[in-house]
Order: C-alpha cells, then sequence, then structure tokens
C-alpha cells in the first residue's frame, strides 16, 4: 500500500509479507493508519478528519491478490475492473470537505462495490470486535457462520415463514382492532348504496332532462318562433299577398331557367337556386312539423324538475354528476362486499397463522437442533486452540436457551419467545480453570483472556471458512508473558495458510512475524516514505528491545530479544 496524507502519515509505502507480518512503532507513530488505510481500500467510511492538516486531500492505494475465478475476482471483473497479473488495483482518495472516490482495477467505480469485495478479502478484527464479541446477537452470528449451511439453510426457510407470519399477524390484529370502525363504514355504504337505488339513475339521465326542462320552460316561445319562421319560408294562408322565399326562389330560378342555355355560367347558377328551393322546402316542412309535436304540458314540466331534484340531492352526496354518483356505487359495492367478508377473512387468516405458527415451531426445533450440534463441535475447536494459547484448562462452551412466552411458538413442549433468527439465546461461556464454574465471556474473561478467545476464535473460522487475509489491530491487548509467545506462535501456525497483519505492542508476538515493519516519526510529527522500515538484522533486534525494556542498547534487552528470535525461527 501507498498512504499519502492520512492521519500522521505524510507518504509512506507498507510492504506487506505474503505470510505473518507484524507493524510495530511507539504509542502515535501511525501504527493504526495501516489497519484504516487498508479499511479504506475494502469500502470504510470515509472520515475527512482522517486528512492530514494542510492537506486537500488523502490518498491510499493498494495492491492485492485476488484468487482467480473466486467471487472477488468476479465481482470486480463485473464492475469493470481489469486484473493486473492475478491482482487488483485499488485507490481510495478523500478530500478535506468530505468527498470520497473509489478506483478498482482502473476503474471508477461506487465505493459500495469495495465493501462487497471485503468480506471475501479480508477479515479485520480489533479491540472493539472484541467488545461485539461480547454480544449475544454476535457470538449467535458466530454460531451460525460456523454451522454453515446446517444452519443457513432452515434459517432461511424459517425467516420467509416468520416474514409471512407477521403480514398475516398485522392484517388480522388490523380487521379485528378496526371492527367497529369497519362496521360503521358498512352501515355508510348500505344508506348510500339504499338512496341510489331507490332513485334508479341511468348514466347521461342529469343532461338529457336539463336540455328537456329547458325546452318545456320556453314551449310557448319555440312555437311562436317556429311558425313565424314556417310562414316566412311557406306563406301564410290566412295572407295569400304576402309574399313567402319560396315563391320567391322559385320565381328566381324560373327566370334562370329560361335563358340557361346560351350560358353555362348561368345554368350552373340555376342548379343552385334549384337546391335551395328543396331545401327551403324540407326546413319549411320540418317547422311545421316541429310546432306540431312540442309539448308545451305543464304537468310533463313538473315532473321533469321532481326528477331531476332527486338526481341533484344524489350528486349533492355522493358525485359531481351522475356518471360520478354510478361510479362511487359500482366501487362502494364493492367495498361492502369486502368489509360484509371481514368475519370469513379473519377466519381464514387466522387458520393461516395457526399453520404458520406450526410450521415456524418445526423450523425453529431444526434450528435449534442445528445449532447445539454445531455449538459442540465449535466450543471443543476453540477449546483446543486455547491450549496452544497458553490457557491449557480453559474451557468454552455454549448455553443456548430459550425464554418462555405465552404469545411466543411452540419448541420442546415449552412456548417461547421468537424473532427473525429463530426461538434461540446463544452466550459464549467461558471457564478460565477446571475450578470456575462457566460464566459469560463478557463477565468471566480477562482483557487478556477474551483477546485469546477472540484469536482462537478467528483460527476455528480459518479452517471453516477461510479469507485470504486477517488483519488484528491490538488484538493481543492486555497479554503478556508465556501467552504472549503463544499468541505470537499460534499467529505464525495461521500465517502458513493465509496472510496475517498485526499491529502490535508486543515484543513476544513481532519475534515471530516474517517480516516486521517499523512505524517512526520525523522530528516534525510526520511520517514520510522512509518513515516505515523493514527490519532485518541488527535493526530489527534493537526495535524487540525498545519495546521490551524501552531501552534498545539494554543488554540484558538485546539478549532477550535474540532469544525471541531464536526460539521463532525454532519453530519455523
Amino acid at each position: 500500500m501507498r498512504i499519502r496524507s492520512l492521519g500522521v502519515i505524510d507518504d509512506a509505502v507498507v510492504e506487506l509479507s505474503p505470510g505473518f507480518t507484524a507493524v510495530t512503532g511507539e504509542t502515535g507513530a501511525g501504527k493504526t493508519m495501516v489497519v484504516t488505510s487498508l479499511g479504506l481500500l475494502l469500502g470504510g467510511r470515509a472520515d475527512p478528519a482522517l486528512v492530514r492538516i494542510g492537506s486537500p486531500s488523502a490518498v491510499v492505494e493498494g495492491r492485492i491478490s485476488v484468487p482467480p475465478g473466486g467471487a472477488a475476482a468476479v465481482r470486480a471483473e463485473e464492475a469493470g475492473a481489469e486484473l493486473d497479473e492475478g491482482a487488483l488495483l485499488i485507490s481510495r482518495t478523500i478530500s478535506a470537505e468530505g468527498r470520497s472516490r473509489a478506483h478498482l482495477g482502473g476503474r471508477s467505480v461506487p465505493v459500495g462495490v469495495l465493501a462487497e469485495l471485503a468480506d471475501e478479502l479480508v477479515a479485520v478484527h480489533g479491540q472493539t470486535d472484541q467488545q461485539g464479541l461480547l454480544k449475544p446477537a454476535r457470538q449467535r452470528g458466530a454460531l451460525d457462520r460456523y454451522a454453515g449451511d446446517a444452519v443457513a439453510v432452515p434459517l432461511a426457510t424459517y425467516t420467509d415463514a416468520y416474514r409471512r407470519l407477521r403480514a398475516v399477524t398485522a392484517q388480522l390484529e388490523e380487521l379485528t382492532t378496526r371492527a367497529r370502525e369497519r362496521a360503521q363504514e358498512a352501515d355508510l355504504l348500505r344508506f348510500g348504496l339504499a338512496e341510489i337505488e331507490a332513485v334508479e339513475p341511468r348514466a347521461g339521465e342529469d343532461v338529457e332532462l336539463a336540455a328537456e326542462a329547458e325546452r318545456l320552460g320556453h314551449a310557448e316561445a319555440l312555437a311562436s318562433a317556429a311558425a313565424l319562421a314556417h310562414g316566412a319560408l311557406a306563406g301564410n294562408p290566412e295572407d295569400p299577398e304576402v309574399l313567402d322565399a319560396t315563391t320567391l326562389v322559385a320565381g328566381a330560378q324560373r327566370a334562370l331557367e329560361a335563358v340557361r342555355s346560351h350560358d353555362p355560367a348561368l345554368a350552373a347558377l340555376a342548379d343552385r337556386m334549384g337546391e335551395i328551393s328543396i331545401l327551403l322546402a324540407d326546413v319549411a316542412g320540418e317547422l311545421a312539423g316541429y310546432a306540431d309535436n312540442l309539448d308545451a304540458d305543464p304537468r310533463r314540466l313538473a315532473a321533469v324538475e321532481e326528477r331531476r331534484a332527486a338526481l341533484t340531492s344524489l350528486t349533492r352526496k355522493y358525485g359531481s354528476d351522475i356518471a360520478a354518483v354510478l361510479t362511487w356505487a359500482e366501487e362502494g359495492a364493492a367495498r361492502l362486499t369486502e368489509l360484509d367478508g371481514d368475519d370469513d377473512r379473519i377466519g381464514e387468516l387466522t387458520a393461516e397463522r395457526d399453520a404458520l405458527r406450526a410450521e415456524l415451531s418445526g423450523l425453529a426445533q431444526a434450528l435449534t437442533d442445528a445449532r447445539t450440534e454445531a455449538a459442540a463441535r465449535f466450543a471443543d475447536a476453540v477449546t483446543a486452540e486455547l491450549a496452544s494459547l497458553a490457557m491449557p484448562h480453559a474451557r468454552v462452551s455454549f448455553d443456548i436457551r430459550q425464554t418462555d412466552d405465552p404469545d411466543g411458538v411452540e419448541v420442546g413442549g415449552r412456548t417461547v419467545a421468537y424473532g427473525p433468527a429463530g426461538v434461540d439465546e446463544v452466550e459464549l461461556l467461558l471457564a478460565p480453570h477446571p475450578g470456575a464454574p462457566p460464566r459469560p465471556i463478557a463477565k468471566g474473561a480477562s482483557g487478556g483472556e477474551l483477546s485469546r478467545v477472540m484469536l482462537a476464535v478467528e483460527v476455528v473460522f480459518a479452517g471453516t471458512d477461510p479469507v485470504p487475509t486477517y488483519l488484528f489491530d491490538e488484538v493481543d491487548a492486555g497479554v503478556g508473558g508465556k501467552a504472549a509467545v503463544e499468541i505470537g506462535r499460534r499467529l505464525a501456525k495461521l500465517a502458513k495458510s493465509a496472510q496475517v497483519v498485526v499491529v502490535t505492542h508486543l515484543p513476544q508476538v513481532a519475534a515471530f512475524a516474517d517480516r516486521q515493519l517499523l512505524v517512526e516519526k520525523t522530528n516534525d510529527g510526520s511520517v514520510t516514505r522512509s518513515g516505515v522500515t523493514v527490519l532485518e538484522g541488527e535493526d530489527r533486534v534493537r526495535e524487540l528491545s525498545r519495546m521490551l525494556a524501552g531501552q534498545e542498547d539494554s543488554e540484558t534487552a538485546r539478549a532477550h530479544a535474540e532469544e525471541l528470535l531464536a526460539t521463532a525461527r525454532a519453530d519455523a
């Protein structure tokens, strides 16, 4: 990795061994920035406070080997990244304003893509992870991860049934708790539908009646206008001397017909006059029929207005017009059918809920059985690892229990509480020595013991769910003496099958590393490129001496450092 302008680091290159790399240095020298940098390369949160004061941005670049054809390589290629001889080039830039950019294999990608690769490439553990291990939910997750498909398969089925049960229960609760409201809604719908049914409106009836009322209200004026227009067109028998339009047009047509043969243009006009004559005759006939058929009965007008009033009472309540009223009636009838079917629906949902609870009971029992079996194997494996970490008499076990709950599901003859992960409460117990009762690790483990339990758990995971790289940030805190030597020895053993990077203050751990990196500041408080040094020979002895006694030139410390290195080489 190359790290620029990140925290106290100005510009430094970190080359990690394929095996075991120990990162050491004085407190505050910037060792933890190695962990932070790797976290950023793998999609960690970009905190602008990490940018070195005075710099516009911080940049971390890394070259990470990926297993060919593995999930990480496939996901990277899906994102458009190109592999460079089996390795991915990753860079992450954080601006002082908080903006973040990520590049993968020469292609700009969302930060989330880097996070997707993290689980496949690196397992990062620090003291905060130890605290996380104290939480029962994390302990159950660790057990499930160890169990693999034996728990994952029934858990997926259980989770699906759990979600369906939650949905059915919510519907059932809504139906039962809102029964009064729904009954009131049904009564209002019945009243409205009965009112509409009593009137029996037709689509468009309101428009037709409005037109008819307008016509009946002006019947006398309409009849008079029709009679006058008919007289003007067809003549008035009571006054034959008055010339009408039909007579005048007929005379004009005869005048043109007499001379049409002399000019085609005039002949065309004569034809048009003939058409006018026919049209006038048709209009005059229709006017005569209109006047004869016009209904001026006041009783009909009263009936129309009464019907319009009945329709208006509906449109005031149920819609802007009769079409809207009919739509309301259709939708109301459908809603009433739904509400009237609530009792049947409640019965159906109750039966479905009971069936799902029974199914959930069986799945929960299967989960408990799978966890119990895996817990025994997991505990034995972690206990065996603790024996290699200077805790030969410690015993790890799991307490898998359930809590009684009258509203829960039945498992093993008891009604117990349940949740999205089953009915089990899982707690990791530790008995540090034969005479000690098993106690939760949150209460029964010291800081040093907790560090070793954490390491033992990770080593066990390495055998079942391995990742290429393990990064431990001072996970050996609180440990010293023989236990520290055993931790170093165990990390070296883990490094034979995976890359291991450890940020440590313990010389007993650092001595077992294949490569030791020293992070040190310059006089101005920064870490430059030359500030991350690969220690070899005499330089490594001096750093181990400093870590042992705080005195690089102490002969006793030097002898002890050389002895630690000799022990580590003998184990290798």
